[in-house]
């Protein structure tokens, strides 16, 4: 059987200049965030952040930067790399007319996709970052920021994916600093068709309560009545596992999965996906290698040492929650695959990650194609579109 057509859980949009000058209210687009032309002179990563850091000047290379009141994000070939060769995908400052406009435009998206074999994307913000945090970092206006949050999905939904025909899919953001607002939001974006919200793997990295207080109740509350599903990023806490102040920066890429890990044991701990059976987490780009040990572990603590650190008020081992609302994402994780009957065939999705670095396009066929050699037809299909469909809830045979 040829591979199914894929359904990408994790890629990227690099926002048009345009989203928040078209789509904030009147009284708000003076303050919004826009795009700068700008010199820059050096790029940077400093640690233990890591950190992206720059230098302008007005001799520098030309660089379209996004300014929201304090906040800078300069656009990187990092972030928009594919058509580089692998030797230029480096932390040089790019303009737009620099990049493939698949990373802007949703009409050149498609055809990217269809370059790529790749039916349906689910595509993450780039300067609002991975669960909207600039969008309150850059102010403290925060009737602004809920402005800028809405404003950018309404785009996402009306504009970037409303002529697609149901291949663009929709990933909104919440306000990260109101759980009732947060709610709210889902709710507002659900009423239109929206199943999926970015959020951070660990809230409490950002200054905001942790999974374990409750805080997050009514924002959990409604997901669980939407069928909206969370997706966070690695990265989405704005922190990276470190080793040390001086480790370079490829120990800080080689651990980034750990936050996923982290992020799991707070949610079975808490009891969340316990009081809300119907709450689907994503956890994206951290591949899937590490899941099985993780559910081991934490069975084992349930099994074996509750008596002393308490049962977390979980009836079932934790894998049982795990199996039944939890999807890891891949794209590259031969071992993962090898490995798929302890993760759970049911729980696996797959990425492209266009148009990071890491992405596999336009080779992502092929890709798969070799990690799924041998696996069984109908286990393929899972993995790469049926798991995506249930996830997220789509209108897709």
């Amino acid at each position: 059987m040829e591979l199914p057509k894929i359904i990408s859980v994790d890629d990227h949009i690099v926002e048009p200049p345009h989203v928040w000058r078209d789509w904030l209210p009147q009284k708000f687009k003076d303050d919004g965030p826009r795009v700068e032309r700008r010199g820059i002179e050096r790029i940077w990563v400093s640690g233990p952040g890591p950190k992206y850091e720059h230098e302008f000047a007005d001799d520098g290379t030309p660089a379209d930067c996004w300014v929201f009141g304090s906040y800078i994000y300069v656009i990187k070939r990092t972030i928009a790399a594919v058509g580089y060769s692998r030797e230029e995908m480096d932390l040089t400052a790019v303009t737009y007319e620099d990049i493939r406009p698949g990373c802007y435009e949703p009409k050149a998206r498609l055809e990217d996709m269809d370059a790529n074999w790749v039916d349906a994307s689910l595509s993450f913000p780039t300067f609002p970052r991975f669960c909207g945090q600039a969008l309150y970092e850059g102010t403290t206006d925060r009737d602004l920021s809920l402005a800028c949050v809405q404003a950018y999905n309404d785009w996402m939904v009306e504009e970037w994916c409303g002529d697609s025909g149901g291949r663009l899919i929709p990933l909104c953001l919440v306000p990260m600093w109101d759980a009732d607002l947060a709610a709210a939001e889902v709710r507002r974006n659900a009423a239109r068709g929206v199943h999926a919200a970015a959020f951070s793997e660990i809230p409490a990295k950002l200054g905001f309560p942790s999974i374990h207080s409750g805080y997050w109740d009514p924002f959990f509350q409604a997901c669980d009545e939407t069928s909206t599903a969370l997706c966070m990023h690695i990265g989405s806490s704005s922190t990276v596992p470190s080793t040390s102040t001086d480790a370079p920066t490829p120990v800080n890429a080689t651990l980034i999965f750990n936050n996923a890990m982290a992020s799991l044991a707070d949610f079975v701990w808490s009891g969340v996906l316990a009081r809300f059976p119907n709450l689907k987490l994503a956890y994206s780009e951290s591949q899937i290698g590490w899941i099985p040990f993780m559910l081991e572990r934490m069975d084992a603590k349930w099994r074996d040492a509750r008596a002393w650190l308490g049962d977390g008020g979980l009836t079932e081992p934790p894998s049982f929650y795990y199996f039944r609302q939890v999807y890891g994402c891949f794209f590259d994780d031969a071992f993962g695959i090898r490995s798929r009957y302890d993760i759970g065939v049911d729980n696996i999705t797959f990425e492209t990650d266009y148009p990071h670095v890491d992405s596999t396009w336009p080779n992502t066929k092929a890709v798969a194609e070799r990690l799924f050699d041998a696996v069984p037809d109908d286990e393929i299909y899972k993995m790469v579109r049926g798991n995506a469909i249930r996830l997220l809830s789509l209108d897709m045979a």
